[in-house]
């Protein structure tokens, strides 16, 4: 059988073409963790409690093998206080954003790939899921939900959500 140069030309091209849909590699994939501060004294800007710093560590234990590449706070001693054993294990910066402006925070993050914790609060980090795409669950309960640890895995525009418990479980 003959083929002629144009079919074998056409043949070729989907050849190639398909070679190269085929070896394309998969889109980068992005993990978020995002936390609400730990326990908290009262006041203004107030500090952890030993509960709080103590779940501070167990959040550092968790995360650490994870392979967090960046670690976001709000300006706020408790979410700092939160976020400083893991940064310290992984001798990373805590970088300060702004909660005032979630959706540009949301889109900053987008853009990133590796994976990331972010550190806020009960009024802040389920409305940054959100704005994330992810699904944000129930209200955190203000006065005693500080074991809620979101994990986001986004890639292109496919969000999954998964939410996990860390340290000391939440009593309702």
């Amino acid at each position: 059988m003959r083929v002629s140069r144009r079919a074998f030309a056409g043949l070729m091209a989907a050849a190639v073409l398909s070679a190269a849909c085929m070896s394309s590699p998969p889109p980068p994939e992005t993990v978020i963790y995002l936390v609400r501060h730990a326990e908290k004294q009262v006041g203004d800007d107030p500090s952890l409690t030993a509960e709080g710093l103590a779940r501070a560590e167990e959040l550092a234990l968790t995360l650490k093998h994870a392979g967090i590449t960046q670690i976001y706070s709000t300006d706020t001693a408790r979410t700092r206080q939160t976020a400083a054993p893991l940064a310290a294990a992984l001798s990373l910066p805590v970088e300060l954003y702004d909660a005032s402006d979630l959706p540009a925070f949301a889109n900053q993050l987008r853009a990133q790939t590796g994976t990331i914790l972010v550190v806020g609060h009960s009024n802040t980090t389920p409305p940054l899921v959100e704005f994330l795409g992810g699904d944000p669950g129930t209200e955190i309960n203000e006065l005693g939900e500080f074991d809620r640890l979101y994990m986001l895995h986004i890639t292109g525009e496919t969000v999954r959500t998964k939410l996990r418990r860390y340290g000391s479980p939440y009593k309702p």
